[in-house]
């Protein structure tokens, strides 16, 4: 189960990934559960992105509310 300081810090990283503090505790849980990965940008930076797995609990969750 996710906390909700997870599911926001998922939804940002949807949206905009490159506003995430990369120090962020929510990460190493997101990371862990295969949620999210690290991706490389054309500026040579990594920016975690959400994976396929996240986007189905993003999807899921969308469809409770």
């Amino acid at each position: 189960m996710l906390s909700p300081h997870e599911v926001a810090t998922l939804l940002l990283l949807k949206d905009a990934p490159e506003r995430i503090d990369s120090d962020r505790a929510e990460l190493g849980a997101l990371r862990e559960l295969q949620l999210i990965a690290n991706e490389p940008v054309d500026s040579g930076l990594r920016f975690p992105r959400v994976t396929p797995r996240g986007d189905a609990v993003l999807r899921a969750l969308a469809r409770v509310r």
